[in-house]
């Protein structure tokens, strides 16, 4: 049994966690048998494709937030120095003359 199941996290697979818990309520010697091994591969299929997929939606959405910072921090960047980055490069220039003259 999954012990760790979440029926919030999993709410795809609810029913299949109740048909896999009332399988092993029934006599001990089916369950020894395996006769709930159907019940636990499907709800092991889901759980599966449950986390899978909310893999699959987290990634997105990091994914989408890193665009965002980049979006913001190059926005910044172009506030600050100018489109093209022209007063960095000018600052830089000018940083390069001064070290370049005092060597």
């Amino acid at each position: 049994m999954h012990p760790q199941l979440d029926k919030n996290r999993f709410s795809p697979c609810e029913k299949l966690m109740d048909a896999l818990e009332e399988c092993h309520r029934q006599e001990f010697l089916k369950k020894a048998l395996g006769t709930c091994n159907f019940e636990k591969d499907e709800l092991n299929k889901c759980l599966h494709y449950t986390r899978v997929n909310d893999a699959n939606e987290r990634i997105k959405q990091s994914k989408l937030k890193q665009k965002r910072m980049e979006e913001l921090r190059k926005q910044r960047e172009e506030e600050l120095y100018g489109k093209n980055a022209y007063l960095k490069k000018m600052i830089e220039e000018q940083a390069e003359k001064r070290l370049g003259g005092k060597q």
